[in-house]
């Protein structure tokens, strides 16, 4: 598992190449690499009413942050707890899926761990072109 090492750089993100695909998932969350991704898959349907699946590019972040984003065009997000709705470029909408999905992770028995990974993938949430949208999207 990767550790979240903060730093005085902004975060950089970099995809992960097709051929390295298969053990990054295990590299970033054990034995909880299938409840994340289904987490990540729950919450982009529940927050996109739009979203029917895709393809998803996988990221790691230069502070030790992972996030999964689809391969598709603009995402329309309504979050009926807080009253956003918008459109977000996929990649932004994954970012804001995965972070609903690690806070609501961080509330299980493996949570401390989830905590630090919603950090590591906020820190680049507000460095990302679309900062403003996903921040108000996660408020």
């Amino acid at each position: 598992m990767t550790d979240f090492t903060p730093s005085s750089s902004p975060v950089q993100a970099q995809r992960v190449p097709e051929l390295k695909r298969i053990g990054t998932l295990a590299k970033h969350f054990g034995n909880y690499a299938a409840r994340f991704e289904n987490a990540v898959f729950f919450w982009m349907r529940t927050l996109s009413p739009a979203y029917t699946g895709a393809y998803w590019h996988f990221y790691e972040l230069s502070n030790g942050g992972f996030y999964m984003a689809p391969e598709l065009e603009k995402l329309p997000l309504l979050i009926e707890g807080n009253g956003f709705d918008d459109s977000l470029s996929a990649d932004a909408a994954g970012i804001t899926a995965c972070l609903f999905s690690y806070s609501h992770l961080s509330f299980t028995r493996n949570g401390e761990r989830f905590t630090r990974d919603y950090y590591a993938l906020r820190d680049y949430a507000c460095v990302h072109a679309e900062a403003a949208l996903i921040l108000s999207a996660i408020d």
